[in-house]
C-alpha cells in the first residue's frame, strides 16, 4: 500500500504543485511581514518590530489583536474636531472680559469682579452694551 501514492508523488506535475504552493506560502509571508511593517508605523507602533514578527504567522495574528486602533492620521484629525468643538461651546458662552469668567447675556455687572458690562434700559429695564444710544427692544433714547 505504501507503493500505491508513489506514482503520484513522485511524477513532475506533482512536484510543479508542490514548489508553486511553497512559493505561494513564502510570498504571503513576505507580503503580510511587509502589510505589517507599513500598517504598524502608520499607527504609531513599533514598524520593524511588527513587521519581523509577522514573518511567523502567530506573530501577525497577535499584531492584529493588539494593533492601535487608530492611525496617526485618524488621531490627529480626532485631535482636531474635539479643538473645534471646544471653540464652538467657547462661542457659545460669553464671558467677562475682564475676569473671563462665563457670564449670562442679561447680566448687568460681573459677579466675580464686579466690572459694568452693561446698562439698564430707562424704559423697560432690559440689559444693554454700554456703546448703545437706543434700546433696540422698546426704541426708546438712552
Amino acid at each position: 500500500m505504501s507503493g500505491l501514492f508513489d506514482p503520484i508523488l513522485k511524477s513532475a506535475e506533482f512536484e510543479l504543485a508542490k514548489n508553486m504552493c511553497t512559493l505561494f506560502f513564502v510570498v504571503l509571508i513576505v507580503a503580510l511581514a511587509f502589510w505589517t511593517y507599513r500598517d504598524a508605523n502608520r499607527r504609531g507602533a513599533i514598524g520593524w518590530f511588527w513587521g519581523i514578527m509577522a514573518l511567523s504567522v502567530i506573530g501577525w495574528i497577535v499584531y492584529m489583536i493588539v494593533r492601535p486602533p487608530m492611525t496617526l492620521e485618524d488621531r490627529r484629525e480626532q485631535e482636531l474636531e474635539i479643538r473645534a468643538r471646544e471653540a464652538a461651546l467657547a462661542r457659545d458662552y460669553e464671558v467677562c472680559p475682564s475676569c473671563y469668567k462665563p457670564i449670562d447675556g442679561d447680566f448687568l455687572i460681573c459677579p466675580n469682579c464686579l466690572k459694568k458690562l452693561r446698562k439698564p434700559c430707562i424704559e423697560c429695564g432690559r440689559a444693554l452694551k454700554l456703546g448703545w444710544q437706543v434700546c433696540p427692544y422698546c426704541k426708546t433714547k438712552q
